[in-house]
């Protein structure tokens, strides 16, 4: 369980954000001063991946030119003295290798996954949801990671989310905690009624699989919607645990989490002046 590799899905059409996503992928709807999929990737580096697969769809070029140089800004940038821009710029085209795939037809998260199987080969991989933030003190994923090697099986993100929203979500059935914290998943259910549910544990968009995962999505039929779910998938593997998330995330798909996201990582973000100047606008928001 040597995680080299993450592929990032980053081809769905952002429909709760239209008409913003019409012409911009909601991957790069921007959180402060980022587009979302820069903190994914970031969130991959910082767990030791340096190569990365991002899984596109048609009219996604933006999120190709964002982690690519940019000439003309570079030397803009650097004969107006703007050294601190411009050393943020070429961070982003630095960060890591990527590489990129389009999925011809957008018919749901395994069939976007299947595109990585060239890429990733026989090795295990990390699956980072390219629409969703994860902050906590140590990258989500690089626990994953920790924990898919000690126990030599697919590990994937839970989140305890309140029941209303179970049928959101694909909810896992867990046994019995391990000493060190993960949970052994015994089945997983692509999003149920409520009273369908096993629990409110929901996968989280955060996942360190094996590579039969490409084999066994070969097999797996269409299911909720009519597309292919990675859920159906993960259910047939011999072994998966679940890892319960620390820290914060931020479903970026649809407006009310995009607008808790910056508001909240404003409030903790190494600019102090931000802060203060956040936290005075809520305070007179709330007063008026």
């Amino acid at each position: 369980m040597d995680v080299n590799k993450a592929v990032i899905p980053a081809a769905g059409f952002g429909t709760r954000f239209l008409p913003v996503t019409k012409a911009q992928p909601k991957e790069m709807m921007p959180v402060l001063d980022k587009p979302t999929i820069q903190y994914v990737v970031e969130e991959a580096v910082d767990a030791g991946i340096d190569d990365i697969l991002i899984i596109t769809g048609r009219g996604k070029q933006s999120i190709e030119r964002h982690f690519d140089k940019s000439y003309e800004l570079e030397a803009e940038l650097a004969a107006a003295g703007k050294d601190d821009r411009l050393d943020r710029v070429q961070e982003i085209a630095d960060l890591c290798d990527i590489h990129y795939v389009r999925q011809k037809e957008r018919d749901g998260l395994g069939d976007a996954v299947r595109y990585a199987r060239k890429h990733v080969g026989d090795e295990p991989f990390a699956l980072l949801l390219g629409d969703t933030i994860v902050k906590s003190e140590v990258s989500c994923t690089a626990k994953l990671i920790d924990h898919a090697e000690a126990h030599g099986e697919s590990t994937i993100s839970l989140e305890a989310v309140p029941w209303e929203k179970v049928s959101a979500y694909g909810v896992a059935d867990v046994g019995e905690r391990s000493e060190d914290g993960s949970l052994p998943i015994e089945e997983l259910v692509e999003k149920p009624a409520r009273e369908d549910a096993p629990s409110n544990l929901a996968i989280t968009g955060r996942y360190v699989l094996t590579s039969e995962i490409f084999d066994l999505l070969e097999e797996t039929e269409p299911g909720v919607g009519g597309e292919l779910q990675l859920t159906d998938a993960l259910r047939k593997l011999p072994a998966i645990r679940g890892v319960e998330l620390d820290g914060d995330r931020y479903d970026i798909g649809n407006i009310p989490d995009w607008l808790q996201a910056n508001l909240e990582m404003a409030l903790t973000h190494d600019d102090g002046e931000m802060n203060d100047a956040v936290r005075t606008l809520v305070e007179e928001e709330l007063d008026g």
